[in-house]
Order: structure tokens, then sequence, then C-alpha cells
């Protein structure tokens, strides 16, 4: 036999076996997970940030230089503490103004009291037109309000040299010091922030973004667990202590501010750390529990293994859209009736099943299954519409004809 004979001969034994691999029918095969017991706990998730639950921004109500700093960084304050002092020149200047402005008043006040007693006497022995006696009236009046505006001014003046001294409003730790000594802080149309103190760094609190799919299963009291960053291995414990209907909208996506109330006895946690939030909404012990995967699978329509259902429901999603709620239903409401596909003697069949509570993994079933049953989640091969790995080309790496 020549080469191109024998050529010839190899090409068309491996076109015959490829022929007769595509002609042959795959045999069918399923994907299953196996029906387990054990604990499940339903939760929804969010991000929030750490803060002191009492937050003061000390600032300053008039214009200055800052002469001295009594407090820094983390240090501990007391109420009523000195913590900054503006230089009080300008001011102090201003209540000797203010004190010599009110001793002239009074003086005008006294002379105007002589005049218009001098005038009632002349006018008492006809000496003196009634229109003199009414001058000398007003004048004393207009002395005495003069007096009190004197008097208003030189409040005002003191009032302003005592704010040259800064104090703090709570007991608490500065955590932010926003000036240094020599600054020139302006109060014309804000108060300027010097210290930001925290009242007690032992109670903290998260603020969390609930979104609005999620927020009707938070409710005050519930157990939360959260991480940090700086602790990754390490899970901290809150409660939700409030739930704010006031709505937050960013680029149309609308999240409710859900405050939880947490302790931090060691100090580890700090203010500003982003908290990754999971607020239980139910936990059950001893469940009888499937993979999610099983709800979703459906048979190809051409499959002999059992009708199709016409409706088929969605999967539980108790996993986290933005949260972990389990398909618009509420803690104890979650029962719902599924269809899923027990294997059985190699042929899934359709089992009417009721589930409650999913952790976005798994779901509970209450009614429909025990554990131990075999549950399909994936089909290959063997059915049309059915995934199926393409057959190996007998033509790789070879020669074409």
């Amino acid at each position: 036999m020549t080469r191109r004979n024998l050529v010839v001969a190899t090409a068309l034994v491996l076109i015959a076996v490829a022929l007769s691999y595509w002609g042959k029918p795959s045999a069918a095969g399923f994907q299953t997970a196996i029906v387990t017991r054990g604990p499940m706990t339903q939760a929804v998730t969010a991000t929030g940030t750490l803060n002191p639950v009492v937050n003061v921004q000390v600032g300053s109500q008039v214009s200055g230089i800052i002469q001295k700093l009594f407090a820094d960084f983390n240090s501990n304050v007391k109420a009523g503490q000195t913590v900054a002092q503006i230089d009080p020149a300008i001011f102090q200047a201003q209540v000797t103004q203010a004190e010599g402005d009110l001793a002239n008043a009074q003086a005008s006040l006294e002379l105007a009291r002589l005049n218009a007693a001098r005038t009632q006497s002349l006018f008492a022995k006809q000496n003196s037109a009634q229109a003199d006696v009414d001058q000398a009236q007003a004048s004393l009046r207009g002395a005495e309000a003069t007096v009190k505006i004197k008097e208003g001014a030189l409040e005002r003046a003191r009032t302003d040299l005592e704010r040259c001294t800064i104090t703090s409003p709570i007991d608490g730790t500065v955590i932010s010091r926003s000036v240094d000594v020599g600054q020139t802080v302006a109060a014309s149309l804000a108060a300027p922030v010097i210290f930001t103190i925290a009242n007690d760094l032992t109670k903290m609190q998260i603020d969390a973004n609930v979104a609005e799919a999620d927020v009707g299963v938070v409710a005050v009291d519930q157990n939360v667990d959260f991480t940090v960053d700086a602790f990754p291995n390490r899970t901290f414990q809150g409660k939700v202590v409030q739930v704010r209907n006031a709505p937050i909208t960013v680029q149309n996506v609308v999240t409710y501010d859900t405050v939880i109330g947490v302790s931090n006895p060691e100090l580890k946690l700090k203010p500003g750390m982003t908290a990754n939030v999971s607020i239980v909404i139910a936990h059950k012990d001893e469940v009888v529990k499937i993979a999610n995967a099983a709800l979703r699978y459906r048979p190809p329509e051409s499959s002999s293994s059992g009708a199709r259902p016409s409706s088929p429901s969605a999967p539980a999603r108790a996993g986290r859209r933005s949260g972990g709620r389990a398909g618009g239903q509420t803690p104890g409401e979650h029962r719902s009736e599924r269809t899923v596909y027990v294997l059985k003697r190699g042929t899934p069949e359709p089992v009417q099943i009721k589930t409650g509570v999913s952790d976005g993994i798994a779901t509970e079933v209450t009614e429909g299954l025990q554990e131990g049953d075999v549950v399909v989640t994936a089909q290959f091969g063997g059915e049309r519409g059915a995934a199926s790995p393409p057959p190996p080309n007998p033509f790789s790496g070879g020669r074409r004809f």
C-alpha cells in the first residue's frame, strides 16, 4: 500500500468514528444536592459608618486670633473646662469703651433729672410755662432710654469678652482639632469649628443605609452582627435602636438610615469606620433545608420526566440585593409553594414543597421533603435543549483533506 493510500484510509477511519460518535445519543446526567438539616439564619445586609452617640462641634461666636489651646487630639475634657483662648485685647477695649459710654449716659440722666425738677418747681411758682415742663420731662425720658441702651452695649461687650474663653459643653474625648495657635478664626458668616468632642466612645452607633426593599422587615431590638476592616476576623454585636423615616435618595436609589447601638468597652471601634452589617431577621436551629439551585432547576420541555410547571415562581432570594430578605416576605410569612425535582431511580420527579426562611444559599423546607432526599440542581446531556459538552474533533492536530 502506498503512502497516499495509507493516509486516505486513516482519514476514512477517523471520519467513520466521528460519524458514529455524533449519531449516538449521549446519556443524560444530573447534578444533584442532598436535603440536609441544620441551623438557618435569615439576615438583611447593609453597610454603615460608626459614629459617637453624642458628637458636639465646639466653635467660636467671635472672631479673633487663637492665643492658647488647652486640649489636643484624644484629650479627655470635662464640661466647663477651658479648651481654647482667643486674644481678648480688642474685646477688652470694647468693654472699656462701653463702660465709658454708660457713665456718660448716666451723667446726662442726672442732669436731666435736675432740670426736670427745677422746671417743675418754677412752674409751681408760675415762673415757667407748661411747655418748658413738657420739654424737661421728655429730656428726662430720653436720658433714661440712653442709659438702658448703653447698659445693653456694655453687657454685649462683656459677653463677647467672655466668649473669648472657649469651654467644653460636655464630658468627652476630643476626636478632632481644626485650628492651631496663631490662626485667625472668622465668625462673620458661620461659627468656625475648633474642636469635635465625642461624649462617650464606649457607646457608639452605626448609621446603616438599608434599601427600601428590605426596610420592611427591619425592626427595633433586632440583633445585629457586623465586622470592620480593621478587625476582619472578629464579629461585633449590636441592636437596632431606630429606623428613621426620612428617605435618602442617591441616583434614584432610596435607602433609610437604620441606627444600630454598639457597645465599645475596649475602645477598639473608632469613629468613621465602615461597618459591614448583618441584621438578623429570623433564626432557626434545626430545619430541613434545600440548596437554592434546586428551586431554580426546570427540566427541558421535551423531557419525559414530568410536566413542567406553567408558571414557575422565581427562586427565593434571601441573599443580598442590597440586603438579605427573601422575596418580599416578612418573618413568619415565608410560606410559598414551590416545585422541585427529586431524583428517583435515575429520573427526576416533580414534588410540591413549602418553603420558609432563606439565607441566600439554602432555603428552609417546611413540607414536601425529608432529610436525605436527593434533588436535581442541573442537567447536562441527553435531552434536547439540555447542556451537553461538544464531541472532540477527530481532526484536531492532524491533516485535513
